[in-house]
């Protein structure tokens, strides 16, 4: 397996202030020995896949978990209604807060006459069947929630946390949503249920679920459980993929009328951890084929390739008035990217960030991102950091840079006359 790279020169957008959106391009050409080597400038789109995956759902995505490199996408960043997917929000927002000891598990939150109303017995929809006025740990409302897809837990959580559902909706979990990456979701409710505010891509529903799998590995277990029993009524987990997929451990399906039939799922196949979220089918049987058939045909038709070790230069970034011109950049674990497993595929990679740099730097800072496209699609992205230290250069340094920063802005003004 060879993959050569090759450093471009940095395209430097000219901005009238020294801090701008910068993309340093790099090709990567995957073949099939081991070295990683120079290769020419020419920069390609990807062979086209000849065993491409022919799905039915609307919207969907197949991503790798560890890496978060995309396999198959289709009309991934169409907004549509989450409906109970909805609820892996809930669950993230109540996770976080736990682990920043802002919540215990052993706390109990009222079920208030609205919870039991509208998520409840009475309501028709999936509930966990708490009483009305009870007092319900936090955990046992979580294992409503994720196992049970209690509608009347969610709202138990919202309202015990922000005292009002909608507060916990506009400003919990938009707010959390946010800080995770999640630039376009909106959230009406805390469970999905039909909102016009309830709006979230196949995109943001895959990397939020791949956040929760990486970084709460002990609460991800309740996706898992196969039944819970509350109020004395057992339940099975919702999940059909539980039962008909080894390896498969979670997490979260949905429907409603406006949003159609939905599935976040995960399974761990052959030793490769892949996250499938499917949306808009009519049939909730199309739902769980359709996701099973995605998540092995990725495991069968894909493999892991690393592009750059834990600490390897990567590229660099141009450097504000510092003692170097430049700083170089490395990611702090090994760069992957899943590839086919059959025929040759050339990857472009970009090193973005906002630059140039201000010295001082110091050797570990983070400073942008690497992103790599797979044609017209980005596969994967991944944080890189400074490999060294950049001291703060001389004052007549600062000021040739000033200088050239000011020239590189009044080119851009105007070019954009023109």
């Amino acid at each position: 397996m060879a993959i050569k790279t090759t450093f471009l020169s940095s395209l430097w957008s000219a901005m009238r202030a020294p801090r701008r959106l910068v993309a340093g391009a790099l090709v990567l050409a995957i073949a099939g020995s081991g070295a990683v080597y120079a290769a020419n400038n020419s920069m390609q789109g990807a062979k086209k896949d000849d065993n491409a995956f022919d799905g039915d759902a609307p919207t969907a995505i197949l991503i790798e978990a560890s890496s978060g490199s995309v396999l198959f996408e289709k009309n991934a960043d169409e907004l549509r209604a989450p409906s109970s997917m909805m609820k892996l929000m809930t669950a993230e927002v109540v996770f976080n807060a736990i682990k920043k000891g802002d919540v215990k598990l052993t706390d109990e939150y009222r079920i208030s006459e609205n919870a039991w109303r509208r998520g409840g017995a009475p309501s028709g929809g999936s509930t966990m069947f708490a009483a009305i006025h009870s007092k319900v740990s936090v955990d046992d409302l979580l294992h409503g929630a994720i196992i049970q897809s209690g509608n009347d837990a969610c709202i138990a959580l919202a309202e015990g946390m922000a005292g009002n559902e909608r507060i916990f909706a506009t400003d919990f979990m938009t707010k959390r949503a946010r800080e995770l990456g999640l630039a376009k979701s909106t959230f009406g409710n805390s469970n999905g249920l039909p909102d016009p505010a309830n709006k979230m891509t196949v995109r943001e529903l895959a990397k939020l679920a791949r956040h929760i799998i990486l970084t709460y590995p002990d609460f991800y277990k309740l996706f898992a459980e196969r039944e819970f029993t509350w109020n004395k009524i057992r339940q099975q987990n919702r999940n059909p993929l539980l039962n008909s997929l080894n390896g498969a451990d979670g997490l979260k399906t949905g429907f409603t009328k406006d949003g159609g039939y939905g599935m976040v799922g995960s399974a761990v196949l052959n030793d490769t951890r892949l996250i499938v979220v499917i949306n808009g089918l009519d049939d909730p049987d199309d739902r769980a084929s359709e996701a099973k058939k995605m998540l092995e045909w990725g495991v069968r038709n894909f493999e892991a390739r690393t592009l750059f070790a834990a600490n390897q230069q990567v590229g660099y970034a141009k450097v504000f008035g510092g003692e170097s011109r430049s700083v170089k950049l490395a990611g702090r674990e090994p760069i992957k990217v899943m590839i086919p497993k059959n025929g040759n595929e050339k990857l472009i990679a970009r090193v973005v960030y906002s630059g140039p740099v201000r010295a001082p730097i110091t050797e570990g800072q983070p400073i942008g991102v690497v992103r790599v496209w797979r044609g017209a699609n980005v596969a994967m992205e991944t944080p890189v950091y400074a490999a060294e230290a950049v001291g703060a250069g001389s004052t007549m340094r600062r000021a040739i840079d000033g200088a050239s920063e000011l020239v590189i802005g009044m080119f851009r003004a105007s070019a954009e006359k023109l």
